[in-house]
Protein backbone atom coordinates (compact mmCIF):
# COMPACT_ATOMS: atom_id res chain seq x y z
CA UNK A 1 0.00 0.00 0.00
CA UNK A 2 1.49 3.67 -1.12
CA UNK A 3 0.36 6.32 0.48
CA UNK A 4 0.49 10.02 -1.14
CA UNK A 5 0.67 13.58 -0.34
CA UNK A 6 -1.13 16.31 -2.21
CA UNK A 7 -0.02 19.39 -1.61
CA UNK A 8 -2.60 22.66 -1.61
CA UNK A 9 -2.10 25.88 -1.12
CA UNK A 10 -3.32 25.87 2.52
CA UNK A 11 -3.30 21.96 3.62
CA UNK A 12 -1.99 18.78 3.07
CA UNK A 13 -3.97 15.54 1.69
CA UNK A 14 -3.19 12.32 2.78
CA UNK A 15 -4.70 9.97 0.21
CA UNK A 16 -4.81 5.85 0.03
CA UNK A 17 -6.40 3.34 -2.10
CA UNK A 18 -8.28 6.46 -3.34
CA UNK A 19 -9.27 7.99 -0.90
CA UNK A 20 -8.89 11.28 0.94
CA UNK A 21 -7.91 10.05 4.85
CA UNK A 22 -7.59 13.56 5.77
CA UNK A 23 -6.91 17.16 4.98
CA UNK A 24 -4.58 19.23 7.52
CA UNK A 25 -5.61 22.77 7.11
CA UNK A 26 -2.08 24.46 8.32
CA UNK A 27 -2.93 27.51 6.53
CA UNK A 28 -6.60 28.01 8.53
CA UNK A 29 -8.95 31.36 7.58
CA UNK A 30 -11.51 31.65 10.13
CA UNK A 31 -13.59 34.31 12.25
CA UNK A 32 -11.38 35.97 15.18
CA UNK A 33 -13.93 34.52 17.84
CA UNK A 34 -12.83 30.94 16.29
CA UNK A 35 -9.42 30.96 17.82
CA UNK A 36 -7.66 30.10 14.29
CA UNK A 37 -5.59 26.88 14.69
CA UNK A 38 -4.61 24.26 12.27
CA UNK A 39 -7.20 21.48 12.39
CA UNK A 40 -7.74 17.95 10.31
CA UNK A 41 -11.03 18.15 8.26
CA UNK A 42 -12.12 16.07 6.69
CA UNK A 43 -11.50 12.56 7.64
CA UNK A 44 -12.53 9.59 6.42
CA UNK A 45 -12.53 5.83 6.83
CA UNK A 46 -11.54 3.80 4.04
CA UNK A 47 -14.75 3.16 2.78
CA UNK A 48 -14.82 7.01 1.98
CA UNK A 49 -16.84 8.06 5.16
CA UNK A 50 -16.50 11.16 6.81
CA UNK A 51 -15.70 10.58 10.61
CA UNK A 52 -15.33 14.35 11.49
CA UNK A 53 -17.80 17.69 11.76
CA UNK A 54 -16.85 21.05 11.00
CA UNK A 55 -17.71 24.40 12.63
CA UNK A 56 -21.10 23.22 13.77
CA UNK A 57 -24.19 25.82 14.39
CA UNK A 58 -24.10 24.75 18.23
CA UNK A 59 -19.78 25.33 18.29
CA UNK A 60 -18.70 27.05 15.13
CA UNK A 61 -14.85 26.88 17.18
CA UNK A 62 -14.87 22.92 16.55
CA UNK A 63 -13.38 21.75 13.54
CA UNK A 64 -13.03 18.14 13.13
CA UNK A 65 -9.66 17.12 15.34
CA UNK A 66 -7.71 19.89 16.83
CA UNK A 67 -4.91 20.14 19.34
CA UNK A 68 -5.98 23.63 21.50
CA UNK A 69 -6.82 24.59 24.88
CA UNK A 70 -9.47 25.94 26.46
CA UNK A 71 -7.83 27.95 29.61
CA UNK A 72 -3.59 29.09 29.36
CA UNK A 73 -3.00 31.45 32.44
CA UNK A 74 -6.66 32.88 31.27
CA UNK A 75 -6.11 33.07 27.53
CA UNK A 76 -8.49 31.02 24.97
CA UNK A 77 -7.00 29.20 22.04
CA UNK A 78 -10.39 27.32 21.85
CA UNK A 79 -12.65 29.98 20.73
CA UNK A 80 -16.17 30.78 21.71
CA UNK A 81 -16.41 31.95 25.44
CA UNK A 82 -14.56 31.22 28.03
CA UNK A 83 -15.81 29.78 31.29
CA UNK A 84 -15.37 32.03 34.66
CA UNK A 85 -16.16 30.58 38.15
CA UNK A 86 -19.68 31.83 39.30
CA UNK A 87 -20.43 34.07 36.32
CA UNK A 88 -20.82 31.13 33.64
CA UNK A 89 -19.46 31.51 29.69
CA UNK A 90 -18.06 35.14 29.01
CA UNK A 91 -17.26 36.27 25.62
CA UNK A 92 -13.68 38.12 26.32
CA UNK A 93 -11.15 39.68 24.50
CA UNK A 94 -8.65 36.70 25.24
CA UNK A 95 -9.16 34.73 21.64
CA UNK A 96 -5.14 33.11 20.89
CA UNK A 97 -3.91 32.20 17.50
CA UNK A 98 -1.94 29.62 16.76
CA UNK A 99 0.34 30.34 13.69
CA UNK A 100 1.88 27.80 11.30
CA UNK A 101 5.47 28.35 11.09
CA UNK A 102 5.94 25.81 8.66
CA UNK A 103 5.16 22.34 7.35
CA UNK A 104 7.65 18.86 6.10
CA UNK A 105 5.78 16.55 4.91
CA UNK A 106 6.82 12.94 3.31
CA UNK A 107 5.56 9.63 2.31
CA UNK A 108 6.08 6.01 1.21
CA UNK A 109 4.70 2.55 1.15
CA UNK A 110 3.83 2.36 4.77
CA UNK A 111 3.63 6.04 6.42
CA UNK A 112 3.29 9.82 5.45
CA UNK A 113 4.37 11.97 7.94
CA UNK A 114 4.06 16.00 8.69
CA UNK A 115 5.66 17.91 11.08
CA UNK A 116 5.10 21.53 11.61
CA UNK A 117 6.72 23.99 13.72
CA UNK A 118 3.66 26.70 15.72
CA UNK A 119 3.75 29.51 17.72
CA UNK A 120 1.12 30.36 20.14
CA UNK A 121 0.21 34.24 19.99
CA UNK A 122 -2.42 35.82 22.85
CA UNK A 123 -5.12 37.94 21.90
CA UNK A 124 -2.07 40.65 22.71
CA UNK A 125 0.35 39.04 20.10
CA UNK A 126 2.41 37.97 22.77
CA UNK A 127 4.17 34.86 22.08
CA UNK A 128 3.64 32.17 24.75
CA UNK A 129 4.31 28.57 23.56
CA UNK A 130 6.35 27.10 21.09
CA UNK A 131 5.03 23.66 19.35
CA UNK A 132 6.33 20.91 17.57
CA UNK A 133 4.01 19.04 16.33
CA UNK A 134 3.85 15.56 14.22
CA UNK A 135 0.92 14.20 12.13
CA UNK A 136 2.05 10.20 11.10
CA UNK A 137 -0.53 8.61 8.79
CA UNK A 138 0.32 4.65 9.09
CA UNK A 139 -0.93 0.47 9.81
CA UNK A 140 -3.30 1.28 6.71
CA UNK A 141 -4.96 -2.74 6.74
CA UNK A 142 -8.24 -3.73 5.10
CA UNK A 143 -10.45 -1.68 6.64
CA UNK A 144 -8.39 0.38 9.58
CA UNK A 145 -5.76 3.02 9.26
CA UNK A 146 -4.23 4.62 12.16
CA UNK A 147 -3.24 8.40 12.64
CA UNK A 148 -0.39 9.39 15.79
CA UNK A 149 -0.04 12.46 16.80
CA UNK A 150 2.70 13.73 18.79
CA UNK A 151 2.91 17.01 20.47
CA UNK A 152 5.90 19.25 22.23
CA UNK A 153 4.48 22.50 23.99
CA UNK A 154 7.29 24.63 25.34
CA UNK A 155 6.94 27.57 27.48
CA UNK A 156 8.13 30.38 25.61
CA UNK A 157 6.53 33.55 27.78
CA UNK A 158 8.53 34.72 31.12
CA UNK A 159 6.44 33.49 33.56
CA UNK A 160 4.60 30.05 34.56
CA UNK A 161 1.53 29.04 32.64
CA UNK A 162 -1.30 27.10 33.78
CA UNK A 163 -3.09 25.00 31.41
CA UNK A 164 -7.00 24.68 33.04
CA UNK A 165 -10.19 24.29 31.23
CA UNK A 166 -13.94 25.10 32.79
CA UNK A 167 -13.75 22.20 35.21
CA UNK A 168 -10.48 23.66 36.71
CA UNK A 169 -13.04 26.69 36.81
CA UNK A 170 -15.73 24.73 38.08
CA UNK A 171 -18.10 23.57 35.56
CA UNK A 172 -18.76 19.94 37.37
CA UNK A 173 -17.70 17.61 34.16
CA UNK A 174 -16.73 20.06 31.50
CA UNK A 175 -12.97 19.53 31.43
CA UNK A 176 -12.33 20.09 27.86
CA UNK A 177 -8.74 20.64 27.26
CA UNK A 178 -6.02 19.67 24.89
CA UNK A 179 -6.46 17.15 21.37
CA UNK A 180 -10.58 17.48 20.98
CA UNK A 181 -12.29 15.33 18.55
CA UNK A 182 -16.12 16.49 17.40
CA UNK A 183 -17.44 14.07 14.84
CA UNK A 184 -20.37 14.61 13.04
CA UNK A 185 -23.98 15.27 13.64
CA UNK A 186 -25.65 11.63 12.54
CA UNK A 187 -23.52 10.52 15.57
CA UNK A 188 -25.02 11.82 17.68
CA UNK A 189 -26.05 9.30 20.17
CA UNK A 190 -23.59 7.16 18.88
CA UNK A 191 -22.21 4.31 21.34
CA UNK A 192 -18.99 4.62 23.46
CA UNK A 193 -17.06 1.98 24.82
CA UNK A 194 -14.69 2.28 27.30
CA UNK A 195 -13.94 5.27 30.06
CA UNK A 196 -16.80 7.32 30.96
CA UNK A 197 -17.01 11.06 31.48
CA UNK A 198 -13.55 12.17 33.79
CA UNK A 199 -12.63 8.53 34.34
CA UNK A 200 -9.47 7.50 33.46
CA UNK A 201 -8.28 4.52 30.90
CA UNK A 202 -6.02 3.78 28.41
CA UNK A 203 -8.54 4.00 25.25
CA UNK A 204 -11.55 4.85 24.74
CA UNK A 205 -13.96 4.34 21.13
CA UNK A 206 -16.34 5.85 19.71
CA UNK A 207 -18.69 4.21 17.08
CA UNK A 208 -21.70 6.25 15.29
CA UNK A 209 -23.61 5.46 12.55
CA UNK A 210 -23.51 7.37 8.81
CA UNK A 211 -26.61 9.17 7.00
CA UNK A 212 -27.29 8.13 3.19
CA UNK A 213 -25.21 5.01 3.80
CA UNK A 214 -26.03 1.76 5.72
CA UNK A 215 -22.45 1.70 7.73
CA UNK A 216 -20.86 2.91 10.57
CA UNK A 217 -18.02 3.53 11.39
CA UNK A 218 -15.69 3.31 15.12
CA UNK A 219 -12.72 5.82 16.14
CA UNK A 220 -10.65 3.89 18.57
CA UNK A 221 -8.59 6.54 20.66
CA UNK A 222 -5.27 5.55 22.40
CA UNK A 223 -4.00 7.89 25.49
CA UNK A 224 -0.39 8.81 25.86
CA UNK A 225 0.78 5.93 28.10
CA UNK A 226 3.21 7.50 29.47
CA UNK A 227 1.05 10.19 31.01
CA UNK A 228 -2.71 8.85 31.69
CA UNK A 229 -5.60 11.66 31.38
CA UNK A 230 -8.98 11.74 32.25
CA UNK A 231 -11.22 11.54 29.76
CA UNK A 232 -13.84 13.76 28.46
CA UNK A 233 -16.27 12.22 26.24
CA UNK A 234 -20.03 13.13 25.07
CA UNK A 235 -22.28 11.23 22.74
CA UNK A 236 -25.49 13.56 23.71
CA UNK A 237 -26.09 16.28 22.99
CA UNK A 238 -22.63 16.21 20.74
CA UNK A 239 -20.25 13.82 19.47
CA UNK A 240 -16.85 14.84 21.35
CA UNK A 241 -14.00 13.07 22.74
CA UNK A 242 -11.13 14.70 24.40
CA UNK A 243 -7.81 12.87 26.65
CA UNK A 244 -7.58 16.36 28.64
CA UNK A 245 -4.85 17.64 29.97
CA UNK A 246 -6.58 19.17 32.68
CA UNK A 247 -10.06 18.00 33.72
CA UNK A 248 -10.38 19.43 37.01
CA UNK A 249 -6.80 19.91 37.77
CA UNK A 250 -4.54 22.60 36.24
CA UNK A 251 -1.37 21.65 35.12
CA UNK A 252 1.68 24.34 35.00
CA UNK A 253 4.36 24.57 32.77
CA UNK A 254 7.15 26.53 34.04
CA UNK A 255 9.63 28.99 31.64
CA UNK A 256 11.41 27.21 29.25
CA UNK A 257 9.86 23.49 30.30
CA UNK A 258 8.24 21.61 27.69
CA UNK A 259 4.84 19.62 27.94
CA UNK A 260 4.74 16.35 25.47
CA UNK A 261 2.20 14.14 24.62
CA UNK A 262 1.55 11.16 21.79
CA UNK A 263 -1.66 10.16 21.12
CA UNK A 264 -3.16 6.94 18.39
CA UNK A 265 -6.23 7.43 16.82
CA UNK A 266 -7.38 4.18 14.99
CA UNK A 267 -10.13 4.83 12.19
CA UNK A 268 -12.24 1.77 11.21
CA UNK A 269 -14.89 0.48 8.78
CA UNK A 270 -17.79 -0.98 10.46
CA UNK A 271 -18.93 -1.00 14.39
CA UNK A 272 -16.05 -2.85 16.16
CA UNK A 273 -17.24 -5.09 19.23
CA UNK A 274 -15.28 -4.71 22.85
CA UNK A 275 -13.34 -7.64 21.93
CA UNK A 276 -12.01 -6.72 18.56
CA UNK A 277 -10.86 -3.28 19.80
CA UNK A 278 -8.96 -4.86 23.40
CA UNK A 279 -7.77 -7.16 20.42
CA UNK A 280 -6.41 -4.36 18.44
CA UNK A 281 -4.96 -2.51 21.31
CA UNK A 282 -3.03 -5.42 22.81
CA UNK A 283 -1.85 -6.63 19.50
CA UNK A 284 -0.54 -3.03 17.80
CA UNK A 285 2.13 -2.06 20.59
CA UNK A 286 3.35 1.63 20.38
Amino acid sequence: MTLRLLDREDALIVRARGVDLLRYVHRPVMDPFEAPKPYLHPMRTLDGDVVTGYRPHDHRWHKGLQMTASWVSGQNFWGGGTYLRDRGYVDLPNLGTMRSLGVRAEADRDRAVLTEALAWHTSAGERWIDERRTLTVHAVEADSWALDLTTALTNVHHGELLFGSPGTQGRELAGYCGLFWRGPREFTGGEVIGPAMGEQGDWLAFIGAHDEVDRSSTLLFLDDPDTPCRWFVRSEPIPAVNPSLAFDEELPLAPGDTLARRYRIVVGNGAWTRGRLVRHVEDRAW
